[in-house]
């Protein structure tokens, strides 16, 4: 076995041995479960025994990576604009009368 790295959440990750790049995306200590997104997209479920029996290397983020905070930020950032057009249309209707 080579290196043995605690999941640490959004830290992306390569596993050596399966040749595969995944992010964690959350680690729950109590019931030792780390769940993980590899770069097609499908998320696993990993006890914290099979996370310890991996062969890892610590990578940065993939370039081109479409997944992630990003588009979640990208998709606020739109439902705000929507937000502040409905008030606009609000305040103009409330003028006319």
């Amino acid at each position: 076995m080579g290196r043995d790295y605690e999941p640490v959440k959004g830290q992306w990750y390569e596993n050596l041995e399966e040749d595969e790049s995944f992010r964690v995306l959350s680690v729950d200590e109590d019931a030792e479960v780390v769940e993980i997104e590899y770069l097609d997209g499908d998320i696993e479920e990993l006890d914290l025994d099979a996370w310890h029996e991996m062969d890892l290397e610590r990578i940065d983020e993939p370039e081109g990576w479409a997944g992630g905070d990003e588009d979640e930020e990208s998709l606020d950032d739109e439902d705000e604009d929507e937000d502040d057009e409905d008030d606009w249309e609000e305040d103009e209707e409330s003028d006319r009368y």
